[in-house]
């Protein structure tokens, strides 16, 4: 728990849980669309989609 609480930036061991939670579930949804890799066809134009983006 003092490992977790000085590479983080909380204060409190509630904090560090609720933290390692939050990138618990991040990772396990990162893995789960990492799945659909390849399977979902797209079309469109990836440099006018990026400069779009840009622009706001």
């Amino acid at each position: 728990m003092r490992q977790a609480m000085r590479s983080s930036s909380a204060r409190t061991k509630r904090a560090v849980v609720e933290e390692a939670l939050r990138l618990l579930i991040q990772t396990k949804g990162q893995r789960s669309l990492r799945r659909l890799r390849g399977k979902i066809a797209w079309n469109g134009d990836l440099d006018s989609s990026r400069l779009e983006r840009q622009a706001k």
